[in-house]
């Protein structure tokens, strides 16, 4: 594993995050946490894909997961809105590159591989959508079962 390079990573979408973040109007105290939690979970979906060799599919589901947990408890904290940390921390997994090539080789009468590059797009927009319902899941079931948990408690003593 190549440390310099998942630092470089880590900068970069730590950078495309924050100024996600700046073209969207966040709050001015939300970017170090949006962009930390862009740039580490870049990392991870990195180090999965491309060490861990997972596939494309489960890196972006996991990432968007990751996102979406990530963004709950920085909302919390800082008590913000979830979406001010979602949105930007998401820009980097946008399949922006992949929809280009797509275009650029549907047009260019390679059918071919435009069906290849609209197979990730639309693989990778299915795992983030998937991804962030089921990190709202995961919130969801957490809440419930801590607070079916303290009224038990409560109801016992």
């Amino acid at each position: 594993m190549n440390w310099e390079n998942l630092f470089v990573q880590f900068i970069l979408s730590y950078i495309s995050t924050v100024c996600f973040g700046v073209l969207l109007h966040i709050p001015l105290r939300a970017y170090n946490t949006a962009g930390i939690i862009g740039g580490g979970v870049w990392v991870i979906y990195w180090i999965m894909y491309y060490y861990q060799h997972t596939g494309l599919a489960i890196s972006n589901l996991f990432a968007a997961i990751l996102i979406s947990l990530l963004s709950m408890v920085a909302a919390r904290h800082l008590k913000m809105p979830m979406i001010v940390f979602n949105v930007p921390a998401l820009v980097p997994f946008v399949p922006g590159g992949q929809a280009y090539k797509l275009v650029r080789n549907f047009a260019i009468g390679n059918y071919q591989l435009a069906t290849v590059y609209l197979y990730q797009v639309i693989v990778i927009a299915g795992a983030i959508t998937l991804g962030f319902g089921l990190g709202e899941l995961l919130i969801r079931a957490v809440n419930y079962l801590h607070l079916s948990l303290v009224k038990t408690l409560k109801s016992k003593s």
